[in-house]
């Protein structure tokens, strides 16, 4: 009996040390609502407390010195590295207040271009709307337009709710080509499409990039496809999506009458950029036998092949990276899931695992009834 008596007593004691231990811990780490006041004579459990800092800006609203004296020591920055975080630190998450953005360094900021003219209007506001409307992270438009569209650009973009004008911001430029015939260049395939080809020339003070053509749709955050761009090698610069998975039945390995990447080329619709590896590369080619700045390759490139390409602007990339291949990152089709993909039976397996990512609605399919999903979406996103 005796030992059972000193047994329970043990045990009872080592159960009150811990409710005790248990007790001291979260006192030490929570914070109560209203800590009652400390009577003067009662004996102090823990040291003496460091005076308090007076309140100022890095205080806690409502904390006792008590709650102060235990905050955790602020982690510093490595040396080298002040104050950096990564964009995926940075990026606002489903349920982080909006506000959050608002700290987001400009540097952090998503670049997004678009070339608009003649009757693109609303389909290019459809496609702002889409990356506004899935995406975290700020926004930065470039829109490429004509004077008569400016104005419109402008007023339908600040009409929309402030809850998603907070989201981005926009400038609007003026169709340009800084070299060769600008008459030309408009009427190359698409008109303005040619545009594409001289934002690394344009935007030099942006680092990276993605175009899109108008008649795109985001159905995931642009932060998805933005963060691609780490994949990149030492040597990629640019990444684009298959123009066919299937060489067989493709485009240009059946009609090309140029060179054009891997064995069924590359579409451009869909295009991610390090603009600034552009502005610096030097390009294989087959005008001369040393290497050309992007700038510099762009018309002897057009007036070598003007005759033998028949997408345009999208030939001329393809003719780009047939030689320099190293330079090209591609991305799964259902980054730019166009109709070939379903037209013929399902032809991108990417899409069917994980869904379709950006929906690319070329040959008109948003305004016919040729696709009728793809129109749906479309008018769902529209309206």
């Amino acid at each position: 009996m005796k030992l059972r008596s000193k047994a329970a007593a043990l045990l009872l004691l080592a159960v009150a040390a811990l409710l005790l231990a248990l007790l001291s811990l979260r006192a030490g780490r929570s914070e109560p609502p209203a800590p009652p006041a400390r009577p003067a004579s009662a004996p102090q459990r823990h040291p003496a407390p460091v005076p308090a800092r007076r309140s100022g800006p890095g205080a806690l609203p409502g904390a006792s010195p008590g709650a102060r004296r235990r905050r955790p020591q602020r982690l510093r920055p490595r040396a080298g590295r002040r104050g950096a975080a990564g964009p995926e630190k940075l990026a606002r998450r489903p349920g982080e207040p909006r506000g959050f953005q608002a700290v987001l360094p400009r540097e952090l900021w998503m670049h997004l271009a678009v070339v608009a003219c003649g009757n693109r209007l609303e389909e290019t506001l459809v496609m702002l709307k889409s990356a506004v409307l899935f995406s975290h992270r700020k926004i930065q438009f470039h829109i490429f337009t004509e004077d008569s569209l400016k104005s419109e650009f402008d007023k339908q973009l600040r009409q929309w709710p402030d809850s998603y004008t907070k989201k981005f911001e926009h400038r609007i430029y003026p169709i340009t080509f800084s070299v060769g015939n600008p008459q030309e260049w408009k009427k190359l395939f698409k008109p303005c499409a040619a545009q594409r080809l001289f934002l690394p020339v344009i935007l030099k003070d942006v680092d990276s990039l993605l175009y899109v053509d108008t008649d795109v749709l985001f159905l995931r955050p642009v932060d998805d496809i933005w963060k691609l761009l780490r994949q990149f090698n030492s040597t990629q610069l640019a990444a684009m999506a298959p123009e066919h998975e299937i060489p067989k039945i493709g485009w240009y390995s059946r009609f090309a009458r140029h060179p054009f990447y891997g064995s069924a080329g590359v579409n451009s619709g869909v295009m991610l950029m390090n603009l600034t590896r552009i502005r610096s590369a030097q390009f294989k080619n087959s005008m001369i036998p040393t290497g050309l700045a992007w700038e510099d390759m762009l018309y002897p490139l057009y007036q070598k092949y003007k005759n033998a390409i028949t997408w345009g602007d999208q030939d001329l990339l393809n003719i780009i990276f047939y030689f320099n291949p190293e330079c090209l990152y591609v991305f799964p089709c259902q980054w730019n899931y166009r109709p070939d993909h379903c037209m013929y039976g399902s032809n991108c397996k990417e899409a069917e695992r994980e869904g379709v990512s950006v929906l690319h609605g070329n040959r008109g399919v948003y305004h016919d009834d040729k696709q009728p999903t793809f129109k749906a979406l479309y008018e769902a996103v529209r309206d």
